[in-house]
């Protein structure tokens, strides 16, 4: 089993050293999740520094994301942006009232006696929103560039996968910003 561990490698030197201390302890995600995991860290950090720079954050970005995805003319009530931002409704509408703030959305009520509330896009959320997503995904697109067209198709069917895979084993727990629906 150890010859598929590289000593030298920081995260298989993990899985070495708890094979060492622990014989028979199941290393066989270490290799794996801890790759995944700082991956995942260093790629938030990159888009959280893109965003900063731009004068935003991740919850804005994912709020006029979803509001742009949508397609004209740009709005959502409060109950479709929680479903398709797969955070809390009180998250949303914290995020709606800052973007207000902001100018970046308009929230109305309907006028049909319900208490749904819609959320639009305004000219300056449009604009940000398409000044952003230019930023990040150029940024992304530079960090994988380092692969060649095959790995990254490759890579990005293993990673669909293996999410199908945690999402039977742990439910639909779904993640947030630019990737969401």
């Amino acid at each position: 089993m150890t010859e598929q561990w590289d000593a030298d490698d920081p995260v298989d030197a993990i899985a070495l050293a708890w094979l060492r201390e622990r014989p028979g302890t199941p290393v066989e995600g270490i290799g794996i999740v801890t790759r995944v995991w700082q991956c995942a860290k260093l790629l938030g950090e990159e888009r959280r520094r893109v965003l900063t720079a731009a004068g935003a954050d991740t919850a804005i970005l994912d709020l006029l994301s979803v509001l742009r995805r949508s397609g004209s003319p740009y709005r959502l009530t409060t109950r479709e942006l929680t479903e398709r931002t797969l955070v809390t409704a009180g998250a949303i509408s914290q995020r709606v009232a800052r973007a207000e703030r902001e100018g970046l959305v308009e929230r109305a009520t309907e006028t049909d006696g319900s208490r749904t509330v819609t959320v639009t896009l305004t000219t300056a959320g449009h604009e940000l929103v398409e000044e952003l997503v230019d930023s990040v995904l150029i940024r992304e697109a530079e960090l994988v560039s380092g692969l060649t067209e095959d790995q990254r198709s490759a890579l990005t069917e293993i990673l669909r996968r293996f999410l199908d895979e945690l999402h039977t084993r742990l439910g639909q727990q779904g993640t947030s910003h630019v990737g969401s629906v």
